[in-house]
């Protein structure tokens, strides 16, 4: 039977049409870990009497080249995790997190490193009366960031595969309320995995020849605030304001530059000034004090479409009360909602030491 060249026209535009449509395969894995809590601070030694036990339960939505940017970053994963932990501890309980995560791939894939962000449930946080015992973790809401290397085989039968490695997992409130000496749990694992219909999975895209891209200098406003608590407990949680500007330069497509300075008006630290005066007037610390501080940073942003990984370290060049030293960082992500306008949330920390979690919006011009 002759085939008329419309009716092949015809054909030929829906097997084109098929090919540009994204399809999304998704994978599911399982892994119980044992570990234990590291001493980073002596603080935190009489809560450390056993081996952590728990789970990390995850959904996985992988890609395979279909955006430009998935294969330059070599074809990662974006999901969502959930944790479960058993302290071993009395004092500390139980947490329960939920994150957001991203799987990147190394040696022909069998390497995988995650970075998941999110927020965890403790059952049994500081109480002066019922737990004062408890000085990591000040609320029952924290902030938690876990990584993973994980030696990983997908579909080594049906689907099935099976994965091994270890974790760190960190708990803090980011001084939203005192106190917080925080966790961190190091821990080993062995897992499974599932990726759904394995059989159809579609051939990875090839990324091709890299194209040279950059843009000009941009300006940048960003304001950021929450709330946060001295060291000191029972203080009080205060407000905080920070007022950002900064240059910027993208020198590529994954890689932007910048540089700025910020006004920080925190006044937890203004309490913190107060009481000083009063309680240590050997500290030399006036009550009238400047509690305001004013820095400048250098900073980087790892871009992943229009969502960026950011890592400031600054320096504060108006410093008038002495408080956890004069440099300072902060890492964070940032969402791009257009090329203009954008949305942050990070912790500003002195080292390991967090002062806070910053809820930002910016303009980008």
């Amino acid at each position: 039977m002759k085939l008329s060249t419309p009716f092949l026209l015809i054909i030929l535009f829906n097997l084109c049409g098929a090919q540009t449509v994204e399809q999304k395969p998704v994978s599911f894995d399982f892994s119980p870990f044992y570990g234990t809590i590291m001493e980073h601070n002596p603080d935190i030694s009489h809560l450390i009497t056993d081996h952590p036990t728990g789970f990390i339960f995850s959904y996985n939505r992988k890609t395979y080249g279909f955006n430009e940017w998935e294969r330059r970053y070599n074809y990662p994963d974006w999901g969502f995790s959930m944790t479960y932990q058993d302290m071993k501890n009395e004092y500390l309980g139980e947490n329960i997190g939920l994150y957001s995560h991203f799987n990147f791939y190394f040696l022909n894939r069998s390497l995988m490193f995650r970075i998941g962000q999110g927020i965890a449930y403790t059952s049994n946080p500081y109480d002066k009366y019922d737990n004062y015992i408890n000085n990591a973790y000040g609320s029952s809401l924290l902030s938690s960031t876990y990584i993973m290397f994980n030696y990983t085989k997908e579909n080594i039968f049906k689907g099935f595969g099976l994965q091994a490695g270890m974790t760190i997992i960190h708990y803090s409130n980011a001084n939203v309320k005192a106190p917080n000496n925080s966790t961190n749990t190091f821990a080993f694992s062995i897992g499974a995995n599932y990726v759904l219909d394995a059989e159809e999975f579609p051939d990875y895209i090839p990324e091709g020849e890299r194209t040279k891209y950059s843009e000009p200098i941009k300006y940048n406003v960003v304001f950021r605030s929450g709330v946060n608590e001295s060291d000191i407990v029972g203080s009080g949680r205060f407000p905080f304001y920070t007022f950002s500007a900064f240059a910027d330069k993208r020198i590529n497509h994954k890689s932007t530059l910048l540089a700025g300075t910020e006004l920080f008006v925190a006044q937890f630290l203004k309490e913190y000034v107060k009481h000083q005066s009063i309680a240590f007037p050997e500290s030399g610390i006036t009550a009238d004090q400047d509690y305001k501080r004013l820095g400048l940073f250098v900073g980087h942003e790892l871009r992943f479409n229009k969502v960026a990984f950011i890592t400031h370290l600054g320096y504060y060049v108006y410093y008038p009360v002495d408080f956890e030293g004069r440099l300072y960082n902060r890492l964070g992500l940032k969402r791009y909602f257009s090329d203009k306008i954008f949305g942050v949330v990070n912790v500003h920390s002195h080292g390991a030491k967090a002062e806070a979690v910053e809820f930002g919006i910016g303009l980008r011009l």
